[in-house]
């Protein structure tokens, strides 16, 4: 990567937590990355005993030339997290880099967006050229977070990645996710352009209904759109059963499509999934944080 692109990246990476209100910092100390691991078991509705990355794995994952990333806004009594990533490099090691995990309060508009940020920065001062993570497709707000506002691309569905999870968040569902593969070179964010999307889906044909009776999906000679819940997370709480009909549904038109060599590359605001062969076709996105 060149390095007016690396500049670009960390002017970017400040500017984005200047507007979120945020110092963005690596942590590797003992109290930091303890501070870290309580704030991901909050996020997970976890016990502080059971984090989802206990911060001896943090540490061993800082030691490997990973980094945990903070993000530290004003508090009643002085700094407060706001906001966590890590990240480390994963095969090839001189290109790729693996977040592990983005995540932020959701009243802290912006703090999800300076993370990732600072890990493109950090990544690129390296020589990375992309970033891959793993999220679930049925959380709307990180779809469009991950595919609009980022502008990755959804390079692979995976079924029950891992297994039964009994977190406060994912308990009782099953783990099926996309992975987000960012160019880090772009800079760039895809573009809005919601009424033309909504013209093609429109004059799509419609191929299966959703679990609760309206449109699944639909489709036209190249592309094809699928509709998701609009919180998920408060359907599965209110009803497990609905929410992993849903999951069912979802998984059978993203394999199916996947198979055919389409790819997920827009979430709309009203919660449909653009999925296309020319990874590169932006002009039906849309435009939010956990990773």
């Amino acid at each position: 990567m060149t390095p007016a692109v690396t500049m670009d990246a960390g002017a970017l990476a400040s500017a984005a937590a200047h507007t979120a209100g945020v110092g963005v910092r690596t942590v590797d100390d003992v109290a930091g990355i303890r501070a870290v691991a309580d704030f991901l078991a909050d996020v997970w509705q976890l016990p502080h005993s059971n984090p989802p990355y206990p911060s001896e794995v943090l540490h061993s994952l800082v030691h490997a030339g990973g980094a945990v990333h903070a993000a530290y806004g004003a508090g009643p009594r002085g700094e407060r997290l706001a906001g966590a990533a890590v990240a480390v490099f994963g095969p090839p090691a001189d290109a790729d880099t693996y977040s592990f995990v983005a995540a932020a309060t959701a009243s802290d508009r912006g703090v999800g967006f300076a993370l990732k940020q600072a890990q493109r920065a950090w990544a690129l001062e390296r020589g990375a050229r992309t970033m891959r993570w793993t999220f679930d497709p049925l959380v709307r707000r990180n779809a469009r977070f991950n595919l609009v506002k980022l502008g990755a691309v959804g390079a692979e569905y995976l079924v029950d990645l891992y297994g039964p999870m009994n977190d406060g968040v994912n308990d009782g569902d099953e783990s099926d996710r996309l992975t987000a593969a960012w160019d880090l070179g772009r800079g760039t964010t895809h573009t809005t352009e919601e009424a033309e999307a909504d013209e093609a889906r429109a004059h799509a044909a419609a191929v299966r209904p959703a679990p609760d009776g309206g449109p699944l999906a639909v489709r036209d000679d190249r592309r094809l759109w699928c509709r998701i819940p609009e919180d998920i997370v408060a359907l599965r709480a209110a009803d497990p059963a609905l929410g992993l009909r849903w999951r069912h549904a979802v998984r059978e038109v993203f394999t199916a499509a996947y198979a055919e060599g389409l790819r997920a590359t827009s979430m709309s605001r009203d919660g449909w999934y653009l999925l296309t062969s020319d990874t590169s076709d932006t002009s039906d996105t849309a435009e939010e944080p956990r990773a």
